[in-house]
């Protein structure tokens, strides 16, 4: 079963790029696939131009979504990263 966490985004600004793409670079350092949801639509958060694809607003909730073997550790490290760089809860 996949590891996922659910977040609200309160970063004014939304999911911008310079935080898009330090979540891209925190994916890409696991061996599990690592998607966010976000308004119907799941992409590859390993994929820069997926993420920006989005267009995630302040006051989205998206879901974060790994499945591997480092599935869990996956999550809680993107959801650490989201909350270091002021982006969500």
């Amino acid at each position: 079963m996949a590891a996922e966490k659910t977040v609200l985004i309160t970063d004014a600004t939304g999911v911008h790029a310079r935080p898009a793409t330090v979540l891209v670079n925190k994916a890409g350092n696991f061996a599990s696939d690592v998607t966010v949801e976000y308004n119907g639509k799941s992409v590859n958060l390993k994929s820069i131009m997926g993420v920006m694809s989005l267009g995630i607003p302040k006051d989205a909730e998206i879901k974060i979504v790994a499945e591997g073997s480092d599935e869990q550790e996956a999550v809680d490290a993107i959801y650490d990263v989201i909350k270091q760089e002021g982006l969500g809860e």
